[in-house]
């Protein structure tokens, strides 16, 4: 996934720093560790940036979390319905179970897009750590 260093996607999909990429965002970096699932570090320690702007900055979070959630129900809709022919009720649980299981994932997701719609990557401060 190098390829994709210095664009917003490789950063949502890695969860690490939007601005040097170079770090994790989150304390604990297995997705499945239920207990500890958006604990977050404070500051890049690599590039020293503020990660959370204010002290609500996340609560924009939700609305992206609604938004990757419908489509994880969908895509577990089509799946289940038409490549699975289950029926509705039965789908209807699949989607249930999709959301519950892939809750984490959703959560981490969220936050990984909300923060780099408001911060993008810095060449300069990823090239600080290579001299």
């Amino acid at each position: 996934m190098k390829f994709l260093k210095g664009t917003s996607i490789y950063s949502i999909l890695t969860g690490t720093c939007p601005v040097c990429q170079n770090e994790s965002m989150y304390k604990n970096t297995r997705i499945f560790a239920i207990k500890n699932v958006l604990g977050m570090n404070e500051r890049c320690n690599h590039c020293h940036t503020k990660y959370s702007m204010e002290p609500s900055f996340f609560y924009g979070a939700m609305y992206v979390s609604y938004g990757v959630g419908v489509a994880f129900g969908v895509a577990a809709f089509i799946i289940s319905h038409y490549f699975f022919n289950l029926n509705l009720l039965t789908s209807y649980f699949v989607i249930v179970g999709t959301i519950l299981i892939c809750l984490p994932i959703i959560l981490r997701l969220s936050r990984n897009i909300w923060i780099n719609l408001f911060m993008s990557y810095d060449e300069s401060k990823d090239k600080k750590r290579n001299n």
